[in-house]
């Protein structure tokens, strides 16, 4: 081989290797922590809470979520979660004192998609008791990876509008009642194509869909606040595009590079 077509194929798989070690990150097994410094979030978070899917309020991961509210009560948000992200939710409860408690206490933290179908967490604690001399509790829920489609027997996690419900599950009767000063974040970390699949949605599941579903009336009325809110700010993705792409050509690439090689190394040396 030439020592001219030496350097070229060095050079071009020098080039595809650096292609390969840009998507490689996007592979990496890494769980996000909520942080109201994350910039899918833009500024303050809400500051109250609804009652129930159509009155959940809307936040957009990065922010802080906080509300007042009453031990018993059943409080809901709903945030964004966009093709090939993987979801983090966390929640913090501030207990009332403790000379004013009687006993101890279940706090649990349900997400559910915009089906509003229950989706499990694989990791985190979703459900922790806590004793009658407690401060405070922290609740952390990691859900699947959503995709882009599923079959329609399937549970797979959906592009779209995602719920957070938080309430006590277990109480002594004479606690219920009692203030209680609770936070809720969200943070969405992008999986790559190794959780890439085909097909998509028409239109992701998101809550103003819910809404004019749950009305059944197809007016055009002005969005709420909870729909608004819970849309990415730069928009939904296409569902087309993922790093396969560039595993892709990067592949296509060096098998053409070696091709060139091979025929190099093989070919018959001209005679004069």
């Amino acid at each position: 081989m030439s020592v001219r077509a030496g350097g070229l194929l060095a050079g071009s798989l020098l080039a595809a290797g650096a292609l390969l070690t840009t998507a490689g990150p996007a592979l990496a097994d890494d769980t996000p922590t909520p942080s109201p410094s994350s910039s899918d979030g833009s500024g303050d978070g809400p500051t109250e809470a609804g009652t129930s899917f159509r009155t959940a309020t809307g936040f957009r991961p990065g922010q802080e979520a906080t509300a007042d509210a009453s031990t018993g009560d059943y409080l809901y948000w709903v945030f964004p979660v966009d093709t090939g992200q993987r979801a983090t939710v966390s929640a913090k409860v501030t207990l009332p004192d403790s000379a004013t408690r009687k006993g101890s206490a279940t706090w649990q933290v349900d997400v559910y998609d915009g089906l509003r179908r229950h989706q499990p967490c694989v990791y985190g604690a979703a459900t922790r008791a806590v004793s009658a001399d407690a401060d405070t509790l922290e609740l952390r829920c990691t859900l699947r990876t959503v995709r882009a489609w599923a079959e329609p027997w399937s549970n797979d996690p959906l592009p779209g509008s995602y719920y957070v419900r938080l309430t006590v599950v277990n109480a002594q009767e004479e606690d219920l009642g009692l203030p209680v000063r609770v936070s809720v974040g969200a943070a969405v970390s992008d999986r790559g194509g190794a959780e890439a699949v085909g097909g998509g949605l028409a239109v992701p599941l998101t809550a103003s869909a819910a809404l004019a579903d749950a009305d059944g009336d197809g007016s055009d009325d002005e969005p709420s606040a909870a729909a608004v809110a819970s849309e990415p700010s730069d928009g939904w993705a296409s569902g087309w595009w993922s790093d396969r792409w560039v595993w892709t050509v990067a592949g296509g690439v060096l098998g053409a590079l070696a091709g060139i090689g091979g025929y190099s190394l093989t070919r018959p040396s001209r005679r004069a």
